[in-house]
């Protein structure tokens, strides 16, 4: 039975990919399971499998295509059987790329019709009554289709400033990547509802232990040891003894992930990503700037595998090199919660009823309040807070 090669959705925010490079010929054999071309998305790189036993029998998108969610790309099968027709830039449905049952017909939709045009019949009647051009709107439909409400924002857009007689120093176009963050941080606020904790603490223990720690760890990794470094291992620790911050929620119910996997928010010119430092409950201080230093350097560069970003069950995001001390991070969706770090700074504080000054940072934790509630992230907060400002229980955690 002839199966097809369909391109699977890699992440909640995945719409399209590249065709990198074919791994298998048509005619050669191929097996359940093992890798038969590359795939590239705006992050991370991925291997398609043959869904059985057989030979490739057709490649319908070459190297170098831009191919979307759900969209066959070849068939598996065995010698001698006919191959489907079926028109290669159109996505395919699990259900559209069944065969059809014997005398049975299959009548082209207007989404197939709209997924070749790339634009929706309303968008471009609106396009051609306002003489737009239709090559500078960003599609948001299924494969990147313009739709009707796409050329309205943009026909705002440009109002806003034509009638306001506002000069426009440029206009940058939106990278694929730039807009993939735009909507995943716009879903995770359209459905989640988030909630977001702040608390100022003294970082005296916090700044002394990576003192103390720098010499030894930048001998033994090549790197220097940072703040961001050690609140992994704390969060995991943390995670580890409050399960509920380690958790998703799925149809079924809450599910509460065994691994606890912390996700690093790091700046680059491809756009904001997330390397993960998997079970960082259960590595060592080294060992997670090590991983870090390593994902970090490949992830500027796109080379970041798809665990490697896709596998997170918590997230920190650090802004403490800026001049930042608070702010509102939003939550990396499927996960529940998400931990923003403000920069270290001397402040007065009143300590043992005295002024002195300390260094102080500022935590902001935001959690999604369908899953957990306020003092179950409040005591998560609080467990992080007791550990790093105890000598003991900080280097046992980031033992």
């Amino acid at each position: 039975m002839v199966k097809p090669i369909v391109i699977p959705k890699l992440g909640l925010t995945m719409k399209k990919a590249t065709v990198v490079k074919w791994l298998k010929s048509e005619g050669e054999a191929v097996a359940r399971d093992k890798a038969v071309a590359v795939i590239e998305t705006e992050k991370v790189s991925a291997e398609l499998t043959a869904p059985e036993d057989g030979i490739l029998l057709k490649i319908l998108r070459p190297k170098g295509s831009t191919v979307v969610v759900g969209e066959t790309v070849g068939f598996v099968g065995k010698i001698g059987e006919p191959v489907p027709e079926v028109t290669a830039a159109q996505p395919q449905t699990a259900a559209a790329s069944a065969p059809a049952a014997a005398g049975a017909t299959v009548a082209p939709t207007a989404q197939a019709d709209v997924g070749r045009a790339k634009v929706s019949p309303r968008a471009r009647l609106l396009a051609e009554e306002n003489g737009l051009d239709l090559s500078k709107v960003a599609g948001t439909g299924p494969g990147g289709i313009i739709l009707e409400k796409d050329v309205q924002e943009f026909i705002q857009r440009s109002l806003y400033t034509t009638e306001r007689g506002l000069k426009v120093r440029e206009v940058v176009p939106v990278s694929a990547t730039r807009k993939a963050i735009g909507d995943n941080m716009t879903s995770s606020l359209q459905t989640m509802a988030q909630v977001t904790l702040h608390y100022e603490m003294d970082a005296s223990e916090l700044v002394a232990y990576r003192e103390k720690r720098l010499p030894e760890l930048e001998g033994k990794t090549g790197a220097r040891v940072t703040y961001t470094d050690i609140l992994v291992k704390v969060a995991a620790r943390a995670l580890r003894d409050h399960p509920m911050m380690n958790s998703t929620l799925e149809d079924a119910g809450i599910k509460v992930i065994e691994d606890v996997n912390v996700g690093v928010a790091v700046a680059s010119d491809r756009g904001l990503i997330v390397p993960v430092v998997m079970n960082a409950d259960k590595i060592d201080l080294a060992a997670v700037v090590t991983a870090m230093k390593d994902m970090s350097a490949r992830g500027r560069e796109g080379n970041l595998t798809l665990e490697e970003v896709m596998s997170g069950t918590f997230t920190i995001t650090n802004l403490g090199m800026t001049a930042v001390d608070g702010f509102t991070p939003i939550i990396n969706p499927p996960q529940v919660a998400i931990l923003g770090v403000g920069r270290i700074v001397k402040k007065a504080t009143v300590v043992a009823d005295a002024v002195a000054v300390r260094p102080m940072v500022t935590f902001s934790l935001t959690f999604d309040h369908r899953v957990v509630d306020g003092y179950t992230a409040a005591e998560f907060l609080r467990a992080m807070v007791e550990m790093l400002q105890d000598p003991a229980k900080l280097a046992a955690a980031a033992a």
